[in-house]
This record gives structure tokens, sequence and C-alpha cells, in this order.
């Protein structure tokens, strides 16, 4: 890039950032009744994202013209990495990678509701508690949805079991999807079991602190602050096709229904999975 276009780069970003304090200042910026402030993500959260999404773990997305322009649906992905930071990043593959550019609202569990300050910033990029009206309402209103059927059995799995997914639990996702008619969008990532390998859970520290488990990794806790610091792997996210569930919208209450189609999906996401490993047999090369 040359200096022209550095100039005009920085003289964009200086405007943006003024219009922004500007909306900030004049209250001329919505929030739902979620929490959920488009603008304060879009301009604030997404940009400092960007910067691990592009250039830490050189993310590359596939599959985005599964990803509905409008409507609601509800993307499916498989959870890891001790940290989520794959639902971060996952958020903003949707967005970036979509035209409109579309807000994933991630459904959380009441763990990350009761963090200070993580709440709050929950809330306001978009994420809710993962309960039936919730969600229900989510759909109804014609977003999308993002769901990590695994939870805290996925992302706080042990290294030696990276890329397996786990149990779907009571596969609730189906139900809703079902009840509302609408696609489940298989979503697969590869890249988050490697910026922190979990290889211990102090089981005391996490009971004492109220946390599902509290790792230990390569670096963390034995770099202090800098053992925080994610290891550079080299993502994938992929968008499988949709999932019509319309043949058995009338079956949502059928737990043979529902469990068929979460197996159906999760071996989906497993065998997706697979081929993308394939595709990156280094974690750290490009």
């Amino acid at each position: 890039m040359d200096v022209p276009e550095l100039r005009d780069e920085f003289d964009a970003s200086i405007a943006n950032g003024l219009a922004f304090l500007r909306r900030r200042l004049t209250g001329d910026y919505e929030v739902d009744d979620f929490g959920f402030d488009a603008d304060l993500t879009e301009h604030v959260f997404h940009p400092v994202l960007r910067q691990l999404y592009r250039h830490w773990f050189r993310t590359t997305v596939d599959g985005s013209k599964n990803i509905p322009a409008e409507g609601s649906a509800l993307i499916v992905a498989n959870h890891s990495g001790t940290v989520a930071l794959d639902a971060l990043m996952l958020c903003l593959a949707v967005h970036d990678e979509t035209e409109p550019h579309r807000f994933l609202r991630l459904l959380a569990a009441d763990f990350v509701f009761r963090l200070p300050m993580v709440s709050e910033l929950a809330r306001k990029s978009g994420a809710t508690l993962a309960c039936n009206p919730d969600v229900d309402r989510l759909l109804h209103d014609g977003h999308l949805v993002g769901v990590f059927p695994e939870g805290y059995k996925g992302v706080g799995k042990h290294y030696s079991q990276k890329y397996k997914l786990q149990r779907f639990g009571r596969a609730g996702f189906v139900s809703v999807a079902l009840r509302n008619r609408k696609p489940i969008i298989p979503a697969a990532i590869v890249g988050a079991e490697e910026i922190y390998p979990l290889l211990g859970n102090i089981k005391p520290l996490a009971r004492l602190i109220g946390a599902p488990y509290f790792p230990v990794t390569p670096t963390f806790p034995w770099l202090g602050p800098l053992g925080l610091v994610p290891l550079p792997s080299k993502w994938l996210i992929r968008f499988g096709d949709p999932i019509d569930t319309t043949p058995w919208a009338d079956q949502a209450d059928d737990p043979a229904v529902v469990f068929n189609l979460a197996d159906q999906v999760r071996e989906t996401i497993q065998g997706m999975l697979g081929e993308m490993l394939k595709e990156r047999p280094d974690p750290f090369e490009d």
C-alpha cells in the first residue's frame, strides 16, 4: 500500500471514529431489548477482534454462501479452545463474509452472565441466555442464532481429545429449529484447539471461583499474564449446506426425531472437521 492510500485510510479511520463519538454523545444509536448494541459491536468490538482474526489466526472462511442474506437460521458449530474465542471468531466470520453484513446472536450459558463486566460485554455484543423464549423471539425476528451444543464439554476438553466432538446433550437446538421451522447450518472451526492446549484442570480452584474448570496449558499459569496470549494457530471456518427442518416441523416433541437430527448435524460437523484438518496439516503454518 503506497503513501496516498495509507493517508486515505488514516483519514477515513479518523472520520469514522469522530462519527462514532458523535453518535455516542448524542445518543443516536439503538440498543435492542436483549441489550445488543450494534453500533458499539461494529465500530469497537469487531475492529479489535479483526486483528486476531486476520493477522494472528490468519482465518480462512469457506461456504459463506450457505448463510442466508436475510431471514433467520440456527448456525451450529463445534466448540473448543479452553477460552471461547471460537465463538467470537465465528461471529466475525458471519459478519465479514455476508452481504449485507449480518450479526450472529450467540446463545451463552448462565455462567457467562454471572461474571462482572463479561456479562455486560456479552449482552452488548449480541449474546443472550440459552433459553427457549429468547431463542424463539430471536428467530421470529429474523436473526441468525449461534449455538454450541457441546457447551463446556467441548471448550474444556483435554487436548488429547482435540477435534473429537463431545455429546450434544439434550439437543434442544433441534427442537427449537423444528418448532420455528428454521434451517440448521452446520459450521466447523479448525484452529481453536491449538490456542490454549488444555493439559489439566485444577478442580479445587475451579470450585472455589465457581468456574466449570481451571485450565492448565503449556503457558498458563506458568507464565502469568503472558500465558493468556493465544498461540497463533492457523484457523479455518467452514459453513456447510443448510439442513431443512420443515419435513419434521410437527415432530419437535418427538425425542427420536430430535436425537436423530442432532446426530446428523454432529456427524456432518465431524466430517467437515476431518476434511479441514487434511487441508491444514500443520496448525502453525499458513
